[in-house]
């Protein structure tokens, strides 16, 4: 779980750079922080990031907005999905899942989507209420333990909290 823009795109850079590609990464952050941190970004400000995943826009589900460095990302991700109700945008596998399983996959919120995917529920509770404080969640299975090593350390580095694998 991230704080800002800055750690969350670290974090997503760390992934990319150890071969993770947007079949492996999910996102989870409010409809809310996604436009008022991340849909007005000047063209100045544009990161390596929004630059390559601006490339990749047109092919999955564009967010709308000024394409930016998370909005980007969640659309050279792919497929995203705002939760009526809730206001929370998922974007990765996760939410293929959800879009897939239709309204009766999202009755759960966001508790329900992640116990699904297989964070104990504790743990998705964190997670909820750091989401709805404004922060970005980054999840991916590592391929192996010196990738969940890896990125553990780093995303520590990079102001990650409640880092679990």
């Amino acid at each position: 779980m991230f704080r800002d823009r800055e750690s969350t795109e670290n974090a997503y850079n760390s992934l990319h750079e150890r071969g993770y590609s947007k079949d492996d990464i999910n996102m989870i952050m409010s409809d809310d922080t996604r436009k008022s941190h991340y849909d007005n970004e000047d063209a100045d400000d544009q990161t390596e990031i929004g630059t390559k995943a601006a490339e990749h826009a047109g092919k999955g589900s564009a967010i709308g907005g000024t394409i930016g460095a998370i909005v980007g990302v969640i659309a050279a991700i792919g497929t995203s999905v705002l939760i009526p109700g809730l206001g929370i945008l998922i974007a990765g596998p996760l939410a293929a899942g959800l879009a897939g399983a239709g309204a009766g996959g999202i009755a759960g919120g966001v508790i329900g989507a992640l116990v699904g995917s297989g964070i104990p529920e504790e743990r998705a509770k964190l997670y909820e209420t750091g989401i709805k404080d404004g922060n970005v969640v980054l999840s991916v299975t590592p391929r192996n333990d010196e990738d969940g090593e890896y990125l553990a350390e780093n995303w520590k580095n990079n102001k990650g909290e409640e880092i679990h694998w």
